[in-house]
């Protein structure tokens, strides 16, 4: 036992990964600095984003089997590896002033590395906290939401002073790393590990690990009906957010009347709620429970939703808002624990994986929904009503998911002989 590594370290060491390709959201402080240099369009600057966060779903789905075939370590420095080659390449691009070679590196090449990054030490973190699963995948998940908070400042200050190509070869080297240094203390635990101390609170009527509702291969959760359901919540819950956080400044002004320097101010404080969002509502989870959380973020959602296009008190919009974005974070964090709890830790990586396709999806879906429906009706109250509806349903899913888990820890407890065999579905 005196070799086993300090979990605690382990979640330190995933931080590092996900606070690395986390920089991410700090895209946007290269988009005015571009667009000046180079006179690149927004929407061309912005494609760059878009695609690394698509390549980012379809790598996790892809790459979710190497993760546990090779571990979290080899798979944390081929992350970095990626990543970093991705953001140093994007210097290149700049240099050359082309934005193909800028979609191949940030987007496909960087979107691959933040895939497997963000993966790896998730599932990793799971199988250490059985006992705080939501906890320990939102403090890692939490990184990933912050991370903008200090990469945003830093790349304006090194745009600033030694532009724009040598801050991609400044961070992309900062960024591996960091990101290999972190995945050196990445393992998994010893097989039939569980928390020091354990044992004896377990036999004292303290503590408990609730045991997973089954051990499924990933071939067998995507036979399942709990991994659609799943699939769905989280795809509805990623599409609305990511469509608000979008257009959260134009919105802000239109509907609550709110200054252009107020607004940029609260999307600012977007990402803080965000963050908080991501720790908060995954720590709550080891207390309130998995569905009860999802269910809880559908009808915050349900009445932010249909409550926003009537918010014209500015405090009240940027509530809503801010609540909104907290249920955006919290799902991210609460997913992975949810997964371990619904289909066991066998092949967590490669499952998150496919359900980050969710994600993948969503971040084209919502903004390209909003901004249709803005130019047929030139308004955003039927987009808002929209979502609303989506929540509504979304909310009925997570009543089935749950009422789907009980139909099946109630055949666990009293077996039928005649149904020999655990039926998956």
């Amino acid at each position: 036992m005196d070799k086993v590594k300090n979990r605690w370290l382990i979640a330190a060491s995933a931080v590092g990964i996900h606070i690395s390709i986390g920089s991410a959201y700090a895209w946007s402080v290269f988009t005015n600095p571009m667009a000046n240099s180079f006179g690149w369009e927004t929407t061309e600057i912005s494609m760059a984003f878009s695609i690394a966060i698509f390549i980012l779903g379809l790598s996790a789905a892809f790459m979710g089997r190497f993760v546990e075939k090779q571990g979290p370590r080899k798979s944390g420095m081929l992350a970095a590896l990626f990543f970093g080659v991705g953001v140093a390449g994007s210097g290149l691009a700049t240099y050359f002033e082309s934005l193909y070679l800028l979609y191949l590196f940030y987007g496909i090449i960087g979107g691959i590395g933040l895939g497997i990054g963000y993966i790896a030490p998730v599932s990793t973190l799971v199988k250490w906290f059985p006992d705080r699963r939501g906890l320990a995948t939102g403090l890692a998940i939490m990184g990933f939401g912050f991370a903008s908070l200090i990469s945003g400042p830093a790349a304006a200050a090194l745009i600033e002073s030694v532009g724009i190509s040598t801050t991609f070869y400044i961070l992309g080297a900062i960024y591996f790393i960091v990101m290999t240094a972190s995945s050196q203390y990445l393992a998994p635990p010893p097989e039939d590990w569980v928390p020091k101390g354990f044992d004896s609170e377990e036999q004292s009527g303290g503590k408990q690990i609730k045991p997973d509702l089954a051990q499924l291969t990933a071939n067998q959760a995507v036979k399942t009906r709990r991994f659609y359901m799943l699939w769905f919540m989280l795809f509805i819950n990623v599409t609305c957010g990511i469509a608000i956080i979008s257009v959260a400044s134009p919105m802000a002004q239109e509907i609550a009347g709110m200054t252009p320097i107020a607004a940029a101010a609260m999307v600012g404080l977007n990402g803080l709620f965000n963050g908080l969002g991501r720790i908060g509502w995954a720590s709550l989870s080891d207390y309130m429970g998995r569905p009860n959380v999802y269910t809880a973020f559908f009808v915050i959602q349900i009445i932010a939703f249909f409550t926003l296009p009537i918010a014209y008190s500015a405090l009240l919009f940027q509530i809503l808002v801010f609540a909104i974005l907290t249920c955006y974070g919290g799902g991210f964090a609460t997913i992975p624990a949810y997964i371990g709890d619904i289909f066991g830790t066998k092949q967590l990586g490669a499952i998150h994986g496919y359900i980050l396709t969710a994600w993948a999806l969503a971040g084209v879906v919502g903004p390209i929904l909003l901004s249709a429906v803005y130019d047929l009706t030139n308004s955003y109250n039927a987009t808002l009503y929209i979502f609303g509806i989506l929540f509504v349903a979304a909310f009925g899913l997570s009543l089935w998911i749950r009422a789907d888990i009980n139909r099946l820890r109630n055949k666990q407890e009293k077996p039928d002989p005649n149904m020999a065999g655990a039926e998956l579905n």
